[in-house]
């Protein structure tokens, strides 16, 4: 008995001693339920939206007023113009516009009946229809306690319109997120492995031998995965225009420059983890974890970020993928000019630039 306790103390002590193994076994676990039990949810909460009011009556402010209050909506901007309704939506800043019609209390009390539109980014069919679930619910309540209130019945009509994806293709939110996703697992893994093999083979020593300067190595060894990485976005792009039926609304050349800048920032962290680690095993689990799960929960691609606690909106804003797809999505599906989506450009170029510059300072330093 004294020798089986032994052998366990020994095991316990030998996993305790590793601290990179103590905290996969003790601490990622926490942080993978608190992630996920924030992050994935299937409601929506706290979506932007915009009030157009021409009428500016009682009603109307107490419509507004429900859904500034609802866990679901936060009004963020009140239009003056109706043909701000169109530029609010292209800078990205809105989820929903409700639009009220003139005269809307007097509409209502002379039982005429009032129409309410709702104007909706349909870029995500899933996140538009809870949004006009959530909408008409509000609407519904306030109707029903209306015509309790002042016996007499309240007509309350709604319309929707679905902007940018008025059929409700899930194509055209799906195919941007994906396109975000393969390029960084294939510039990011692949690129971290080929590295890595060559240190855990020992033969990274044999090239920088060479006469070949070691900037020429490294680039060597990315140039492949940058080319494939642009044959598979030429691919995506091709199966979603011509079978997918994914239109590409703006300007080819910018979804290339957007494309091929968050290339370099994929292939810079590649070479990061390659700094990091000395094993293509290690290297792949640092990618997958490291990468993959970031990609999938803080981009957007599945679960809303409005949804999300401000510390984990807070993260997202370090995750490429975040901004290449909103942009990939501004460029496709919306068909804005650059000036709509220079933001999330400039943001991919200054990760890029700062990515590669310290990839690079740590890579030269390993090898010295």
């Amino acid at each position: 008995m004294k020798q089986f306790q032994s052998f366990v103390l020994k095991e316990f002590k030998q996993i305790f001693r590793d601290r990179r193994t103590s905290l996969i076994l003790l601490v990622l676990p926490i942080v993978e339920v608190l992630l996920l039990g924030y992050a994935i949810t299937t409601e929506l909460n706290n979506a932007a939206i915009a009030v157009f009011d021409p009428s500016k009556d009682a009603e109307t402010r107490q419509i507004s007023e429900r859904f500034q209050a609802s866990r679901y909506f936060t009004v963020v901007r009140e239009l003056t113009d109706a043909q701000e309704i169109n530029d609010v939506f292209q800078n990205g800043d809105i989820n929903m516009v409700l639009v009220f019609p003139e005269r809307f209390s007097e509409k209502l009390r002379n039982g005429e009946g009032a129409d309410i539109q709702f104007f909706i980014d349909g870029t995500d069919p899933n996140q538009a229809s809870m949004l006009n679930g959530y909408a008409s619910g509000i609407l519904a309540s306030f109707q029903a306690e209306q015509a309790e209130l002042f016996r007499q019945p309240y007509q309350i009509r709604t319309e929707t319109r679905m902007l940018y994806n008025p059929q409700g293709e899930s194509a055209y939110n799906f195919v941007p997120g994906v396109m975000g996703l393969v390029l960084m697992l294939i510039c990011a893994m692949m690129t971290s492995v080929a590295i890595v093999r060559e240190k855990e083979t020992g033969t990274m020593e044999v090239l920088l031998a060479s006469p070949m300067k070691p900037a020429q190595i490294i680039l060597s060894k990315m140039a492949p995965y940058f080319v494939i990485s642009v044959t598979n976005l030429i691919t995506i792009l091709l199966i979603a225009t011509f079978i997918m039926d994914v239109p590409i609304r703006g300007s080819l050349f910018w979804l290339s420059v957007v494309s091929l800048c968050f290339v370099f920032v994929a292939l810079a962290l590649g070479l990061l983890i390659s700094t990091i680690v000395d094993t293509q095993m290690a290297a792949l689990l640092v990618s997958g974890i490291g990468l993959m799960m970031p990609v999938m929960i803080f981009s957007g691609l599945i679960f809303p970020l409005e949804s999300m606690p401000w510390g984990l909106r807070w993260i997202s804003d370090f995750i490429p993928a975040r901004w290449y797809i909103s942009a990939v999505r501004k460029i496709m599906i919306e068909g804005v000019g650059v000036e709509y989506f220079a933001k999330e450009l400039g943001i991919i170029i200054l990760m890029a630039v700062f990515l590669m510059a310290v990839a690079w300072k740590k890579f030269k330093i390993r090898l010295s």
